[in-house]
């Protein structure tokens, strides 16, 4: 890939683009990577993240992180923090998939307990945990009763009984942002996502077992307070997913709102149609912040759900209680959200809305709103990798507060789906991972090839540089043994 001239570097992991670079930049735009990883991204990410910069409101630079790659309006690893008084809300800076997200599950069971029966294990997720483009969910609701739970989140689950509180403590904001106000949810939206409490769905997501080897653990104290120390070769399970078609409705209709009043009500004038958005404080940014709530409470609901039925599955092949098998939450983060927080700018702390879009809150030890158990570690950062490569568990620092305490959420592509298709075929890749001790039961072949490897940036160097970059500190990498996927 061909970066552009005008980009300079601020230090090994830090690159960034003057105002100069775009007509209409308030801010300049700062991306974290590496030498390798910024070549690798397209040029889409440059026009991107600058066009980010126009937005009204944004404060000190609009960011991208190591794993950045082309999306819808802002950058996927985009980062953009809004004065809420004179700033906007932008659907396109926070994603379809609303609260897309990472969970991660302790077990006291070692690998060499695991891989004798991880076919049956991994079999028994595929039949539980429904995945795949449209699958529903086994939890049957009523249109009314989802939008209790687009309301409550996780707390809805903890009623219910598919959730302890302890699963809430461990969950980003308790597991339910307030002010969620399902009216100000379509009818639409609620009909495509009331039956879809408990899914995994398609694309990237998935849920996979894993294992912490011992030579994999890069910060023996942080893997300890997060209970990855319980035996060598421990067996954890990491998910990914979000609110469905739920989540991806409600953008779809602020977009179409959006843009209607965007400039004839608002005078407000954009680069590019697909950061449409509105004053934070006007109406209709206040009917979006509700909605986009009820999708991240969905989202947050649904992560508990599938846990239930993960819990469900082992304490069933393994004969033992989840308790008994310690299976309990390390922490469930989202990716895609945007967030009311205090931030110091210049000196003075502000109220900001932060916009995540395909990247991770990551609090530093110490911090305000993360469980106290991690007051010294700082808050835990699940990163997935590819599904034939690896995952990160990682902890945000104190120096993160340069980047409104934000850091990577993946590997980041590097290649199309649709080329995926074009150079992998899903049952040779099924056939190729198993010979390396991968056991992986999808819903489709095709989803699958998009999914390969080869198709992401190498995961171990993205994490890397958000720790070279102070984002977050690397506690230990994951190998995955047994996956499902859409």
């Amino acid at each position: 890939m061909t970066t552009p001239a005008a980009l300079k570097r601020i230090a090994d992991t830090i690159w960034e683009l003057p105002m100069s670079y775009k007509e209409g930049m308030l801010v300049p735009a700062r991306i974290f990577a590496s030498e390798k990883l910024v070549k690798e991204m397209d040029a889409g990410v440059f026009e991107q993240v600058c066009n980010v910069a126009t937005l009204p409101g944004i404060q000190r630079y609009a960011y991208c992180m190591p794993d950045g790659h082309w999306g819808y309006g802002f950058p996927i690893g985009g980062l953009a923090a809004m004065d809420p008084g004179s700033g906007v809300i932008s659907p396109g800076g926070i994603g379809f998939d609303i609260n897309c997200g990472m969970r991660l599950v302790l077990t006291n069971l070692s690998a060499e307990e695991v891989l004798p029966r991880l076919h049956h294990l991994v079999d028994r997720l595929f039949a539980r945990i429904p995945t795949g483009v449209g699958c529903h969910g086994f939890v049957k609701l009523k249109q009314d009763e989802f939008r209790q739970v687009a309301e409550q989140g996780s707390r809805w689950c903890l009623k219910h009984a598919y959730a302890t509180h302890e699963d809430l403590e461990m969950t980003e904001e308790g597991g339910c942002f307030s002010g969620a106000d399902a009216s100000d949810v379509s009818v639409k939206a609620v009909e495509r996502g009331f039956n879809q409490l408990g899914t995994l769905g398609s694309g990237n997501h998935y849920c996979e077992i894993q294992v912490v080897q011992p030579h994999n653990i890069m910060d023996a104290e942080r893997a300890e307070a997060f209970g990855l120390t319980m035996v060598p070769n421990q067996v954890v399970i990491m998910f990914h997913c979000g609110s469905r078609g739920f989540g991806h409705q409600v953008a779809t209709d602020y977009l179409k709102l959006f843009l209607g009043v965007m400039e004839r009500k608002y005078g407000i004038k954009i680069r590019d149609r697909e950061l449409a958005c509105a004053p934070f404080h006007s109406p209709e940014g206040q009917s979006y912040f509700s909605a986009m709530k009820c999708a991240v409470n969905m989202a947050f609901a649904n992560r508990q759900v599938i846990l239930h039925r993960i819990r469900e599955v082992f304490s069933d092949v393994f004969h033992k209680s989840p308790e008994e098998l310690a299976m309990r939450m390390v922490y469930d983060v989202a990716h895609n959200t945007a967030k009311l927080e205090r931030h110091t700018v210049n000196g003075r702390v502000k109220e900001l809305l932060v916009h995540r879009k395909g990247s991770t809150r990551a609090f530093g030890p110490g911090a305000q709103g993360i469980p106290k158990c991690y007051d010294k570690t700082g808050q835990p950062v699940i990163i997935g990798g590819s599904m034939e490569t690896g995952s990160y568990l990682l902890a945000g620092m104190s120096s993160g507060a340069d980047a409104f305490f934000t850091t990577a959420h993946g590997s980041g592509r590097t290649m199309s789906r649709h080329e995926a298709k074009k150079q992998f075929r899903g049952d040779k890749l099924q056939h190729d991972m198993e010979q390396r001790g991968i056991y992986v039961r999808t819903d489709s072949f095709g989803g699958l090839a998009e999914e390969a490897g080869a198709a992401y940036k190498d995961i171990d160097e993205v994490v890397l540089t958000t720790e070279l970059a102070g984002l977050s500190k690397r506690v230990a990498r994951l190998v995955p043994i047994g996956n499902i996927k859409g």
